[in-house]
């Protein structure tokens, strides 16, 4: 049995919707699907969304056998059931208003591409190594233009012995000035204030005063007001939203697959002198 049978299965002996983490734990106590992933859950999302109807991305599968009951809601707090096979709406807010301009309709069309592409890319970012994100973020940096040289100027360092630091962009030539990285690759666990204690002080070690730390998921009210209090150094926490819009905006794990124009009457054009 596949994993995409086992949800299937699960969906159809439950008596509603079902979020995709209930649906992992009926999996594992029905013995359905054995899980080798350090993240089954998100594989489990992964599926429900490669298959659920009214869905679509490069990597979705044709062929549909789920659909999403609640709107307005994340991937995280999806709830899917069955599908039946009718195409039904799923998103009201799908309905274009008459009375609104092209031009409007392509800005609202747009913000829900790039919401949909950034929900993509959290997913594989769960799904991928500690390693891999490790180096992501380290590329990120330099994409963003820091470091004094994009080949050269960043390094990973995670792993063991790592003294509680994952990367290092180096500002300049002679590594005179350094930006210190924690990476937390974290499915739903929130970063504790624990964490950024031990990079704070991991930092003080190496007598920084500049650090980045990521995370997939996010930081808890405690761990964001630890950073900002941090004394004589500046801490910047990126969550997984913000992560994703700077991969976005800067083109890292993304690729252009159409473009287009916008054209608007050239007045000058037709005037008459």
């Amino acid at each position: 049995m596949t994993i995409t049978d086992a949800i299937t299965k699960v969906l159809s002996e439950a008596s509603g919707p079902l979020g995709h983490g209930e649906i992992y734990r009926r999996i594992v106590s029905g013995s359905y699907y054995s899980f080798g992933a350090k993240d089954p859950i998100s594989v489990v999302r992964s599926k429900l969304r490669k298959h659920c109807y009214g869905i679509d991305f490069p990597s979705a599968s044709p062929k549909k056998l789920f659909i999403q009951v609640n709107d307005k809601v994340t991937s995280r707090n999806a709830l899917y059931k069955i599908w039946d096979g009718e195409n039904k709406a799923v998103v009201a807010d799908n309905k274009i208003k008459k009375d609104e301009l092209p031009e409007e309709r392509m800005h609202s069309a747009y913000s829900e591409h790039i919401k949909s592409v950034s929900e993509q890319l959290l997913e594989y970012i769960k799904l991928s190594e500690p390693e891999f994100f490790e180096s992501l973020v380290v590329k990120l940096l330099l994409k963003m233009g820091y470091g004094w040289n994009q080949s050269t100027s960043g390094n990973v360092v995670g792993g063991k012995g790592d003294e509680g630091i994952d990367g290092i962009i180096n500002e300049d030539k002679l590594g005179l000035e350094k930006i210190y990285i924690q990476a937390k690759r974290y499915a739903d666990n929130k970063v504790s204030p624990a964490e950024i204690r031990d990079f704070i002080g991991a930092m003080a070690i190496k007598g920084a005063r500049k650090g980045v730390f990521f995370t997939s998921s996010k930081f808890t009210e405690q761990a964001s007001q630890h950073a900002n209090n941090a004394q004589n150094m500046t801490i910047t926490l990126i969550d997984g939203a913000s992560l994703t819009d700077l991969l976005v905006q800067y083109g890292l794990g993304v690729a252009i697959a159409n473009s287009y124009k916008i054209f608007e009457v050239d007045k000058n054009f037709f005037s008459i002198d």
